[in-house]
Parts: structure tokens; C-alpha cells; sequence
């Protein structure tokens, strides 16, 4: 008997330390009239009080909607919340840069003075809407803050006059299309979320609480309204706002990558240029050293019936520098030869007659496009 007590004794102590270094909430709890309290809460006694278990209230992962004993636990990136038929719980609200949201506009969400379509349908509706409302307009706030400096930057940085490329704006490009990145990958996290539950038929009849604990609801679903269908309509809405912040995310992307091209173009061109005069350079340096050994050959101090002449030294010089020129025109043209671009293959006069107006238009079109808005297979193909 004494072995048995003391283990009960050292098993009460062990689940009193667990409990007491468990982790406390800071709890923020809407009703349906928009009615607000706060209070802390152990997390043990939180998730005993909901009916859940401690891994419910982990929140691992960046986002996620779950439903597990009729509540609806969810996770939008730092907004932890717990949805039932009769509340909303917002877990440790505290220094998430959300208190603008949560006081001014969340209450009077649930309370139905916003903007809501939901208003009319059960409670967990209006919840559902408001936290994907507000994940939505934050995914639209950082595409709207990046996009008019990342045009900003193209527009400075692509620009055939420069001959150099600009570091800070290339530093700048870089920090944004990191932010993009992140942006893009949140809006694949978000729909892939929301995806999921689309695609099953059963976690969208389990997102219905109220279905299965209010009879009027229940009765409503079974004469006709169905909330499922609510709910369904509801996420499609969500996914497709998601759907095209990612497709403008994705051309903002292209873009970056067209303009990426074109700088490198710019600069392979002037690179050319400076090889081009180098090389004209160079050629002419080869062709006065070849007509200056006729200088040397006279400048060895070596005697002989020339140097009496006063007209010899004018003649010589005028042969080496009429030589020398010759030998670099020779040379300009063997290289303008040799660097020509290659004329483009002759087309039939039959082919061309036959070519259809449309596509005439689509070609002219294409070649006065601007070079700031040209995509990668315009400008390989021009």
C-alpha cells in the first residue's frame, strides 16, 4: 500500500507541474451580436472546455481549417481562431499588428453592419467570411504595395540608352522579387487550403456546425436550402479572388524575368560595340607598325644616296601613311564582311500574296511593340 500511494502521490505532482507550465492564451471572444470579452485561460482548460484535444490548439501549421468536434479551428499565417455555432475565440491576439482589425471591424462584422453576404446564414458563416476576408485583403495590400515599385523599377532599369545598369535599382529588384516570391507562395498555400476542402464533400458538410445542432437549421438544409451548397459558394468565392491575385502576382513575375532579358541584351550590345571599336583599334595599331618598318629600316643610321634628297623623307612618309590606310580599309571591310548578319531566307511572291491579312497585322503590331513590354519569344524570334 505505501508503493502504491507514493506513486499516486509522485503521478498528482508530475500532472500538477504539466499543468502549470502550460501554455496561457490570451483570448479574445466575439458573440453573434458583435458582444466582445477578454480573459487568459490555460491551454489545457481552454481545450477541455471546447471539447478538443491538445494537438488541436498546436496551430503548426502557416494555414489551416480544420473541424474536429464541431468547432472549426483555424489558421491564417499569426490569426489563431476557434469558430462554434455560438462564438468566435481569437487566441493570442497580443502583438499581432491585427488590433485594428479585430476592434474596429471584426465585431461589427459578426454583428452584421458590414459587408458581409453571409449575414443572413448561420453564424459560423459570418466568421468563415471574415477571417478569408481579411486574408484575402492583406494578400491584396502587399500585391498592391509591390507592383507599382516593381514597374517602377523595370521602367528605370530597362532602358537602351543606359550603358550601365544601375546596382541600387538592381538591389531594389531584388528585394521585391523576393517579396514576390513569398507573396506567390502564400497564394498557393492559400488555395491548395481551400482546395482541399473543395474537393471533399464531407469536410464542407463538417464546416455546417450549425446544421447539426440547431433542428431550424437542420430543417432548413432538408427542405431545400442547402448550407453545404452555402459554404461551397462561399470557399469558390475565396479561391477564385486568390486565383487572380496569383495571376497577376504570376505576370508581375514574367515581366521581371522579359525585362531580366532585355537588360542583358542592352548590355551584350554595348559589350559588342566596345569589342567592335577595340578590334578597329587594334587593326589600325597592326596596319601603321607594318608601314613604320619602312621608318626603322631608315633610322638605322646606315649611309647611302637618300637621305641627300629632301624630297625622300615626304615621299616615304606619304607611302607609309597611304599604305597604312589602305591596309586598314582592307581589314574593315574583311571584318564587316565576316560580321554582317545573315540575310533573312527569300520568301515566294506566291507566299506572300497568300499570307493572310490578320497575320500581316499581327506581325506589324509585334514589331512596333515596345521593347519595355516584349516577352521573351517576341524578342527571339525578332
Amino acid at each position: 500500500y505505501s508503493g502504491e500511494f507514493y506513486r499516486h502521490v509522485a503521478t498528482e505532482a508530475c500532472q500538477a507541474t504539466l499543468a502549470s507550465v502550460s501554455p496561457v492564451f490570451a483570448v479574445m471572444k466575439l458573440d453573434k451580436e458583435g458582444n466582445t470579452t477578454f480573459f487568459e485561460k490555460k491551454k489545457t482548460e481552454l481545450y477541455q472546455e471546447l471539447g478538443l484535444q491538445a494537438r488541436d490548439l498546436r496551430f503548426q501549421h502557416l494555414m489551416s481549417i480544420a473541424t474536429r468536434n464541431n468547432r472549426i479551428i483555424m489558421r491564417m499565417e499569426f490569426l489563431k481562431a476557434v469558430i462554434t455555432p455560438e462564438f468566435l475565440l481569437i487566441l493570442d491576439y497580443r502583438n499581432l499588428n491585427l488590433e485594428h482589425w479585430l476592434f474596429n471591424e471584426l465585431a461589427s462584422q459578426l454583428a452584421g453592419e458590414g459587408q458581409l453576404v453571409t449575414y443572413s446564414l448561420p453564424f459560423e458563416f459570418r466568421a468563415i467570411e471574415a477571417i478569408l476576408q481579411y486574408r484575402i485583403s492583406k494578400l491584396q495590400g502587399r500585391l498592391n504595395t509591390l507592383q507599382p515599385q516593381i514597374l517602377e523599377t523595370l521602367e528605370a532599369l530597362v532602358d537602351p540608352k543606359l550603358l550601365s545598369v544601375d546596382r541600387s535599382k538592381l538591389h531594389i529588384l531584388l528585394q521585391n522579387g523576393k517579396s514576390l516570391s513569398e507573396l506567390e507562395t502564400d497564394l498557393k498555400v492559400f488555395k491548395e487550403t481551400i482546395l482541399e476542402i473543395l474537393d471533399e464533400e464531407e469536410l464542407i458538410e463538417e464546416l455546417c456546425l450549425s446544421k447539426w445542432t440547431d433542428p431550424q437549421v437542420f430543417e432548413e438544409s432538408t427542405s431545400g436550402i442547402d448550407h453545404a451548397e452555402e459554404m461551397e459558394l462561399l470557399l469558390e468565392n475565396y479561391y477564385r479572388q486568390a486565383e487572380d491575385l496569383a495571376n497577376e502576382a504570376r505576370e508581375l513575375r514574367v515581366l521581371i524575368d522579359d525585362s531580366e532579358s532585355i537588360i542583358f541584351i542592352n548590355l551584350d550590345s554595348h559589350r559588342n560595340v566596345m569589342m567592335r571599336l577595340n578590334l578597329q583599334l587594334t587593326m589600325g595599331t597592326f596596319s601603321l607598325s607594318l608601314f613604320g618598318l619602312i621608318g626603322v629600316a631608315f633610322g638605322m643610321n646606315l649611309e647611302s644616296s637618300l637621305e641627300e634628297d629632301p624630297r625622300i623623307f615626304w615621299l616615304v612618309t606619304g607611302i607609309m601613311f597611304l599604305g597604312s590606310g589602305l591596309i586598314w580599309r582592307r581589314l574593315l571591310s574583311f571584318l564587316g564582311r565576316h560580321l554582317e548578319p545573315s540575310l533573312p531566307p527569300h520568301v515566294p511572291a506566291v507566299l506572300r500574296k497568300s499570307q493572310p491579312a490578320a497575320r500581316r497585322v499581327e506581325i506589324k503590331n509585334d514589331l512596333k511593340a515596345e521593347t519595355f513590354g516584349l516577352s521573351r519569344s517576341t524578342l527571339t524570334n525578332q
